[in-house]
């Protein structure tokens, strides 16, 4: 049974279940191809989120409005109470409603009752509403190491 963070309006965010994969993999790759080009990385976590994020203690989370799927977000374990948090994708029709927010606030609380310490992302510096919505969930500027992202400039992190 999914379970159901308490979330305003007709907003819900549930638990993933291969009925979202491929609003997973759709609201993913529309996202990334508007900024950037799907990547090797990309097509390996989006086509199979079950093998690549789920089997290995990760957690997906969708966000849905009136039923249909409209955000995403994925916690990655890497292991020792390490997330790093990737794949938050809004709909564009949805964008302005605060459903990243929505989905970041129940990734971090999901990442916390998992045992995480810490949870990371990388991101793209044009990507200047999202990296204000990171820091308004916490999130602060790291030094960046070689990432599987071409496009990856700048790591953030989140102590919990």
């Amino acid at each position: 049974m999914a379970q159901h963070f308490n979330t305003p309006s007709a907003i819900q965010i549930v638990d993933f279940n291969p009925f979202y994969a491929k609003a997973f993999y759709d609201l993913n790759h529309e996202w990334i191809s508007k900024y950037f080009v799907m990547e090797d990385a990309d097509n390996k976590s989006l086509s199979d989120p079950q093998g690549y994020i789920i089997s290995k203690g990760g957690h997906i989370l969708i966000a849905l409005f009136n039923g249909e799927p409209v955000g995403t977000c994925a916690l990655i374990n890497d292991g020792d109470g390490v997330y790093e948090l990737a794949k938050m994708a809004v709909a564009p029709k949805m964008q302005g409603m605060k459903i990243g927010k929505m989905l970041g606030e129940a990734a971090l609380d999901r990442a916390k009752r998992a045992g995480a310490h810490k949870v990371y992302l990388v991101s793209n510096r044009r990507l200047e509403t999202a990296l204000n919505l990171y820091r308004r969930l916490g999130f602060v500027e790291v030094p960046m190491p070689p990432s599987i992202y071409e496009r990856a400039d700048i790591k953030m992190e989140l102590a919990l």
